[in-house]
């Protein structure tokens, strides 16, 4: 039986811990409050076995906005002769 719970237990490095049934049903709000800020997730067992992996949600954008980065790009038509022939050279 749990009598006192510290969720850093659970997250001493930044390897996905595991955690039993029991102990995250006890302490589900204050896990999933934890996992939303440290971006880590956890597996959650049953008799230690590997019954679900809960993540946090990361907004992704299904669809990429054409254009979304014009004018972000410089094209230099020769980019040699901007620091000079010398440079190079010493580059080598």
């Amino acid at each position: 039986m749990v009598t006192s719970f510290d969720y850093d237990d659970i997250y001493m490095e930044n390897i996905m811990k595991t955690m039993g049934i029991s102990q995250f049903k006890t302490h589900a709000l204050k896990i999933l409050d934890q996992i939303s800020k440290t971006q880590e997730g956890i597996v959650i067992t049953k008799r230690g076995k590997p019954l679900a992996e809960i993540f946090p949600y990361r907004n992704k954008e299904k669809n990429p906005t054409p254009g979304k980065l014009a004018g972000t790009f410089v094209f230099e038509k020769d980019i040699i002769t901007p620091i000079g022939e010398d440079m190079w050279e010493s580059c080598k």
